[in-house]
């Protein structure tokens, strides 16, 4: 939620569909988007991703969108990890 990155129900008739939390920390929010932009440009794995997700129909701001959930989680396992000694 500090990153908001939290999807919020945004439906519209038959359409059900989520959209990110505009709230929360807005120097957040703009590190979040640059490095979904990186990881789309270079990442393989991201990359991949990017390209099941858009065969399966999504736009190219929906499939951020879905990336802008995991890299937090992805952040927060590597901060929150015992450090080796």
């Amino acid at each position: 939620m500090l990153c908001g990155a939290c999807p919020l129900p945004a439906a519209s008739g038959k359409a059900r569909r989520h959209r990110l939390n505009r709230g929360g920390n807005r120097q957040a929010n703009s590190v979040l988007h640059m490095i979904v932009l990186c990881r789309m440009r270079t990442d393989p794995r991201t990359r991949t991703y990017v390209q099941r997700r858009t065969q399966e129909g999504l736009s190219k701001r929906e499939v951020m969108r879905c990336l802008k959930r995991y890299v937090p989680r992805e952040v927060y396992r590597v901060l929150t990890a015992p450090s080796p000694t």
